[in-house]
């Protein structure tokens, strides 16, 4: 079954080149277009979309202030955010309110196809180029669990610190000569002895444990 997917800027052109993009994958299907707050709010009710593409920058509100709203009405709703702000207390501030990623409007058509099916999957995703600064400006995390590490085997490790540097499953595959399918099953393994939610932190397990060295 198709991604359903709801396009919220307030830029048509925009829109109307990110519908093109999306209704071209097999897998998506744009649902609607909004170009306001109240029109995204509207518009998730009535067409029921599996995750929303919203700009961080609305006319009447702030992508965060819609996000809020909109997780408040519709918990189980997926929103990403799509934004030229770099910006890491931005950031910060879109996971809290609940939205499911960020990703920068420089980002290569893959990467907002990544970030659509990481989101859809109900993993929280972070573009790389965001994931780097957050580490930088985070607090010092506490002392690591090698025990954790420890559980993982060499090729499980090769996997994460391809996809802590950044990587997809495809580009890890690749470098790796393995299977996608394999790389996704080394990646569930990782999350699930570690203990990760995301992208982020396997970023931060690699770089407590130096494997990004």
């Amino acid at each position: 079954m198709a991604i359903r997917i709801l396009v919220a800027d307030d830029h048509g052109v925009l829109r109307a080149g990110l519908r093109a993009l999306l209704d071209a994958e097999p897998d998506m299907t744009v649902v609607g277009e909004a170009s306001d707050g109240d029109t995204t709010l509207r518009l998730v009710l009535a067409r029921q979309p599996d995750v929303v593409l919203l700009d961080v920058s609305m006319p009447d509100a702030s992508g965060i202030e819609v996000t809020r709203q909109l997780k408040a009405a519709h918990p189980d709703a997926r929103v990403l955010i799509l934004t030229v702000h770099e910006d890491v207390a931005l950031l910060r501030e879109a996971i809290r309110v609940g939205a499911s990623g960020y990703i920068v409007k420089r980002a290569i058509e893959s990467e907002l196809i990544t970030a659509i099916h990481a989101v859809h999957r109900g993993e929280l995703y972070v573009h790389p180029s965001m994931t780097h600064a957050l580490l930088q400006q985070a607090p010092s995390p506490p002392p690591a669990d090698t025990a954790l590490v420890e559980q993982l085997t060499p090729r499980e490790i090769d996997v994460l610190r391809l996809i802590a540097r950044g990587h997809t499953n495809r580009q890890a595959a690749e470098l790796l000569t393995l299977s996608v399918r394999t790389v996704e099953t080394h990646r569930a393994n990782i999350m699930e002895k570690l203990g990760a939610q995301g992208r982020v932190d396997l970023v931060r397990y690699a770089q407590e444990h130096n494997l990004l060295e």
